[in-house]
C-alpha cells in the first residue's frame, strides 16, 4: 500500500484518523518488507498483529504466512481490512477481530503458543500490550514490534542505566532482544512526533524462574522501581520482611544499599524465586502489564 493509496482511501470515505488511538500508519514498502521479513515467516506460521490500520503491513504478512489474527479497536479500520484484503487471494487466512487489544489479551482470548506477534503497536498504548504480550506464559516465539525509540531503548537496556527499568525486566524475563533498526518517521503517515524504531524480541528457552515465582519476581521488580532513589531492601521489606530480603539479596549478591536499578534481571530472578516461598503482605501490586520505571 502506496502513501497515495492510503490517502486516497480516508479522503473517499471522509475519515481523519484519532491521536488517541495511536494512529500513524507504516506506509513504506521497504520498511514493511523488512519488518515482515525480520520475523522470519514461513508459509506454516500463524502471525498476530495489533493494530493493523489500513493493512500494509497486514498485507504483506498474508502474502507470506499462513494466517493472520489481526486486532483492530477502530470500526473504521476494521471495516476497510475487511473490504479490501479478504477478498483477495489468500485472505481467507486473513481473521480481522474488533477488539480493544489490552482488554482482548487480558481475558485471555488469545492462546499464543506457537505464534508470532508482529505489529506497529499504537504508540499509545504499545508498552502495556507488549508487556501482555511478553509476560504470558503460553505466549509467542517471537516479537516483532515497532514503538517510539525511546521505548525500544527500554528494551535492551542494561542495569546502572537511565533507561533500565520496569519495562526491562517484565519483557526481559521471558524475551531477549535479537536485534533493533530506526525506522524513519517519514515512513509513517501522519509523521509522529518521535522517532521510531523496531525491536525482533525471541523467547528465552528458560527464565531461571519457577512459573509459580513470577507474580513475586512482578512484584519485586514494581516496588524496586516504584521509588527509583529509595534502597531495593526497604522498599522490598515492606513487602516480604526485612530478614527475608536481606537472606535474599545475599544469596543474589545485591548491597542491602543498592537501589533496583543496579540490579541485573537474573539477580531480580534469584531473588524472587527465594521470597516466593512464604506470603508477602503490602501494597505493591501484581498487575503485569502495568509499566512504570
Amino acid at each position: 500500500m502506496t502513501l497515495s493509496e492510503m490517502r486516497r482511501i480516508l479522503d473517499e470515505r471522509g475519515w481523519q484518523l484519532t491521536r488517541s488511538l495511536g494512529q500513524n500508519f507504516l506506509h513504506d514498502a521497504n520498511q514493511v518488507r523488512r519488518i515482515a521479513a525480520a520475523a522470519g515467516l514461513e508459509a506454516s506460521d500463524r502471525v498476530l498483529e495489533v493494530g493493523p490500520g489500513l493493512g500494509p503491513l497486514t498485507e504483506r504478512l498474508l502474502a507470506v504466512a499462513g494466517r493472520v489474527v489481526a486486532v483492530e479497536k477502530d470500526a473504521r479500520m476494521v471495516e476497510a481490512l475487511r473490504a479490501r484484503l479478504q477478498g483477495l487471494p489468500g485472505g481467507e487466512r486473513l481473521e480481522v477481530i474488533h477488539a480493544d487489544a489490552l482488554a482482548w489479551l487480558r481475558e485471555g482470548a488469545w492462546d499464543g503458543l506457537g505464534w508470532k506477534v508482529v505489529s506497529n503497536l499504537p504508540y499509545s498504548v504499545g508498552s502495556p500490550i507488549l508487556v501482555e504480550l511478553a509476560m504470558a506464559a503460553r505466549g509467542p516465539g517471537r516479537i516483532v514490534v515497532t514503538l517510539q525509540e525511546e521505548v525500544i531503548d527500554r528494551l535492551s537496556a542494561r542495569a546502572g542505566t537511565g533507561e533500565y527499568g520496569v519495562l526491562t525486566l517484565l519483557v526481559g524475563l521471558r524475551f531477549q532482544v535479537r536485534e533493533v533498526f530506526r525506522v524513519p518517521r517519514d515512513c509513517f503517515f501522519p509523521a509522529p512526533d518521535v522517532e521510531s524504531a523496531c525491536a525482533v524480541l525471541e523467547r528465552r528457552d528458560a527464565t531461571g524462574l519457577p512459573e509459580a515465582a513470577v507474580e513475586t519476581y512482578v512484584r519485586l521488580v514494581k516496588a524496586g522501581f516504584g521509588q527509583r532513589r529509595k534502597m531495593l531492601a526497604k522498599l522490598a521489606s515492606a513487602v516480604w520482611g526485612r530478614d527475608r530480603v536481606a537472606e535474599a539479596m545475599h544469596a543474589a549478591r545485591v548491597g542491602l544499599t543498592d537501589r533496583a536499578e543496579v540490579v541485573t534481571r537474573e539477580q531480580f530472578v534469584q531473588m524472587a524465586a527465594m521470597l516466593a516461598g512464604g506470603a508477602g503482605h503490602g501494597t505493591a501490586g501484581a498487575d503485569p502489564a502495568h509499566d512504570g520505571g
